[in-house]
């Protein structure tokens, strides 16, 4: 009997371990493949995925750097498919899948979208897009900050080297928008450098005018090289049905197929509308908004309005905003940052190793020159804390969670969709209660999000160009042109991105009705914010599994999960 028991304690003995060298060898991949990402994540003019870099980084798209990228990718896929998740509770199964989600966005990347084949925006992203997001922080600029802008200006000339030789299937609608963000490049960079010598270390200043003018011919060069080629080039934009397909089940972890996400989003944009309507009425008569007086009164109002937003939705039970938690405050745009324009959004939200300091977001001069969100943002300040704002909470909760690899992993399905669930969240919470101008500019934002479900699906599969998305925006919003085409050209190089606000929303709303569905009178709606927040970098559907047990492959099973396989411990 006992040399029984002896062997059934060696046989656990010998299972724990194989389960934790199994974990091990799951911790050391992940690893593994974010320290390689970090090298070789592609800059992008969307502010979700921005990651830090080491010293001295620069990107890097020569023929040669792709194909090793490929192979390495190849290698992480064999030791990933090595690995069994299945004996694994819940949490862990959950970062099996984040790491498989990882792995094919870089497939997505270089051998589906090949913005680095296809796309000459692509390369602005690169050379303009990289300076701009080492200046998005506020000063000063140390040594090491300052040698990176020289590193980065220094490498311009390469990377249009490569875009020359890479760019074999370039598409002309996106030719022509990298054409248009060059327009005055000389003068634009020439003014943003002049305004940041003076606050780079010495060194670093005098390098940077030799830099800069070397930048400037490598892209007036590439400008006219687009030019020359432009009528040769093809017009259609569209990845088609598979390749959207492979990205909704693969990456984003969502369960429809586009006719499904055209239905979801033509039913948000009725619900908006009538809203809307029933608001509009409410407030006839009511004055209109005004615009602040100048960006000084902008600021201050905003600061005001982020701490007593924070208040209200902690004091009333909605979310907790822990002590820790810096602010997310405006600050006016500086001279060094105005000439680069929309290559993405000029805001800075700290990092993982800058988690003691606040989140920035530059503002513009008030006036009747700013776009859509500008011009609502700078009538009510809370209507952006309540999107913007939120990223940052959410980021920065996710770079403080414990489990590494939710700090890493980024899915814009769950950040936009956590950001536009605020939104309308806040606003049934009370929030705007003292302002119904306030809820008409939130109405309108679901209008705008409603319909980037259909611009983002009708673009990818072929049935909008760039210029009927962007007057469809324009017209049915409405909202001014500029940012309806900057709009519609961002959706045309970045498919998938601009569903992330609707359908991740309505996963959210999916996922709060069964957590109360399912926990009762047990259910806290703050605790479930919380939880959301914190693990906000990942798919809703994931999250759901954990907190639930809801399984993403088997349906609703809430009740037949073993709560002991729901703990964080592997």
């Amino acid at each position: 009997m006992r040399s029984c028991f002896r062997a059934l304690c060696v046989t656990g003995i010998l299972a724990a371990c194989a389960t934790y060298a199994r974990a091990d060898s799951f911790d050391d991949l992940a690893r593994d493949f974010w320290q390689w990402r970090v090298l070789n994540q592609p800059i992008s003019s969307d502010d979700i995925p921005r990651i830090g870099r080491p010293a001295g980084w620069t990107p890097a798209w020569s023929k040669a750097s792709v194909e090793k990228q490929r192979e390495e990718l190849a290698a992480f896929e064999e030791r990933y498919k090595k690995i069994s998740p299945a004996n694994w509770r819940i949490p862990r199964q959950v970062d099996y899948r984040l790491i498989g989600s990882a792995l094919a966005r870089v497939h997505w990347e270089l051998d589906i979208t090949r913005n680095w084949q296809r796309n000459p925006t692509f390369y602005v992203d690169q050379t303009l897009g990289a300076i701009l997001l080492r200046l998005l922080q506020p000063p000063p600029f140390d040594a090491a900050r300052s040698r990176d802008i020289v590193a980065r200006m220094d490498a311009v000339p390469r990377l249009i080297e490569e875009a020359q030789s890479n760019l074999t299937e370039a598409r002309r609608p996106f030719a022509q928008l990298a054409i248009g963000q060059l327009k005055d490049i000389r003068e634009r960079l020439n003014t943003a450098m002049r305004a940041l010598e003076p606050k780079l270390d010495g060194a670093s200043a005098k390098a940077l005018r030799a830099s800069t003018e070397k930048a400037i011919g490598a892209l007036e060069t590439y400008r006219g090289w687009l030019g020359e080629r432009l009528e040769s080039m093809p017009a259609d934009t569209a990845i088609g049905r598979e390749a959207y397909e492979y990205f909704l089940k693969n990456i984003a972890l969502m369960p429809y197929t586009p006719e499904q996400l055209l239905a979801m989003g033509k039913m948000e944009w009725d619900r908006s509308v009538a809203f809307e309507a029933y608001e509009k009425q409410r407030n006839a008569g009511r004055p209109e908004l005004p615009l602040p007086k100048d960006q000084a009164a902008w600021v201050a109002r905003e600061k005001q309005l982020e701490n007593s937003t924070r208040k209200y939705l902690d004091d009333h039970g909605f979310m907790t905003f822990p002590a820790w938690l810096q602010h997310y405050y405006n600050l006016p745009e500086p001279a060094y940052i105005e000439p680069f324009g929309e290559l993405t959004v000029h805001d800075d939200l700290t990092s993982p190793t800058r988690l003691k300091e606040n989140a920035t977001s530059y503002i513009a001069v008030p006036g009747p020159n700013l776009g859509f969100f500008g011009a609502a943002t700078a009538r009510d300040p809370r209507v952006i804390i309540m999107h913007e704002g939120v990223h940052y909470y959410q980021a920065a909760l996710s770079f403080a969670n414990e489990d590494p690899i939710r700090q890493h992993y980024y899915d814009s399905g769950a950040n936009e969709g956590i950001g536009f669930y605020t939104e309308e969240m806040s606003l049934q919470a009370g929030l705007f209660d003292d302002s119904p101008r306030s809820r008409e500019l939130i109405y309108s934002f679901m209008r705008l999000r409603a319909l980037r479900v259909e611009a983002d699906v009708r673009l990818a599969l072929g049935t909008f160009t760039i210029e009927q998305a962007a007057e469809y925006l324009h017209n049915t919003v409405p909202m001014d042109t500029a940012t309806a085409r900057w709009e519609a050209a961002f959706f045309a190089t970045s498919p998938c991105q601009a569903i992330d606000y609707q359908i991740g929303k309505i996963q959210i709303m999916d996922f709060l009705a069964e957590a109360r569905r399912v926990q009762g009178d047990k259910f806290s709606l703050r605790e479930f914010h919380d939880f959301l927040l914190k693990n906000g970098n990942v798919p809703i559907i994931l999250q759901k599994w954990e907190y639930l047990g809801v399984s993403p492959d088997r349906g609703r099973e809430a009740d037949l999960i073993h709560p002991e396989l729901r703990t964080r411990t592997p």
